[in-house]
């Protein structure tokens, strides 16, 4: 029987075929861990070190484009609003979306899919030119090559955090992709205290009624921001051309088997909270019940210039040939 390395995050809804409770027909599964698993990005797209790998989005299409041996099932293991991850600097005087125009915002780098999904939202529902906004970044991105001239680098080591809290950024993206980090993902990377939201010292967000807008913006669009698909060496696909839909099946088994043993997404609240927003599945998987957002992450991230222009907008050819029924 032939071996997988496979390096995921932590989802529970992916453990029970890291554990083989949820067979890959034909092979055995050996488990990498990397912590944080952001740091495994990296070391796939250009190293091709393990034979399966999450992978943020954006990046994936990025190393398409680029001509890197890799694929992808259509197995997006997380899901995020993001209208909440923006926040601004106490004394910035930011209130309204197009405030950010011309000002300074921190992100840990520019092509990090949250980054690409706030400014999609933030030019598509709230006309901002995001072409004048400066985007503040310490880290590099996965794929390089793609850094648009608005774009500075921080230079003194010092986070998107402590620059917030010292007024040198007017607004920052909160979490991994911002102000709850420090330092590049290598190993040993550790998370950064969120600085204190609310009163006059502390930062504030840009839309205090972040979830209710999230929602709405689902509703309105069928957009559900991807994170986390699951990518394979090409290598392996064209030894084996089964493979996609073997581990798509072991995918969609896995989480039905952690459904059944915690029902209710109850091992994650924050999954469930978005499903009962949503009233459905808060990770579906599939091509078909991903189409608004698959569309929308391509569309977001060409007029991002981080894809060129002719890069194709059909969902299916974003993925290696499969049998990839909803699940």
């Amino acid at each position: 029987m032939d071996k997988l390395t496979v390096v995921l995050g932590e989802f529970p809804h992916a453990q029970p075929l890291l554990d083989g409770e949820a067979e890959t027909a034909g092979y055995a599964v050996e488990p990498v861990e990397v912590k944080p698993v952001i740091g495994a990005y990296r070391r796939m797209i250009r190293d091709l070190e393990f034979d399966v790998c999450e992978l943020a989005p954006v990046s994936y299409l990025m190393a398409r484009q680029q001509g890197v041996p890799l694929t992808a099932i259509p197995v997006f293991l997380n899901r995020r609003f993001h209208h909440g991850d923006v926040q601004c600097a106490a004394g910035s005087g930011i209130r309204v979306p197009r405030d950010l125009e011309g000002r300074r915002i921190g992100v840990r780098a520019y092509s990090v899919s949250t980054g690409v999904w706030v400014r999609g939202v933030l030019r598509d529902d709230y006309g901002v030119d995001i072409d004048k906004i400066t985007w503040v970044v310490d880290d590099d991105d996965h794929v390089e090559g793609r850094v648009p001239a608005n774009v500075e680098r921080v230079t003194d080591g010092r986070s998107l955090g402590e620059l917030l809290r010292a007024g040198e950024l007017d607004a920052a993206l909160t979490g991994n992709a911002g102000t709850g980090r420090a330092g590049a993902p290598t190993a040993g990377w550790t998370a950064a205290a969120e600085p204190e939201t609310g009163g006059d010292e502390g930062p504030y967000p840009l839309f205090p009624e972040a979830g209710t807008l999230a929602v709405d913006h689902y509703l309105r669009t069928g957009i559900y921001p991807l994170h986390s698909l699951v990518s394979v060496r090409t290598e392996l696909v064209e030894r084996d051309p089964d493979l996609p839909t073997k581990l798509y099946a072991a995918f969609a088994r896995s989480k039905r088997l952690h459904l059944a043993a915690r029902p209710g997404w109850s091992a994650v609240p924050r999954l469930a909270r978005q499903g009962r927003a949503i009233g459905g599945d808060p990770v579906p998987y599939g091509i078909g019940a991903n189409e608004p957002s698959l569309k929308a992450m391509v569309r977001f991230a060409t007029d991002q210039g981080l894809l060129d222009a002719d890069f194709s907008t059909d969902p299916r050819s974003l993925f290696a040939a499969g049998d990839y029924p909803d699940a």
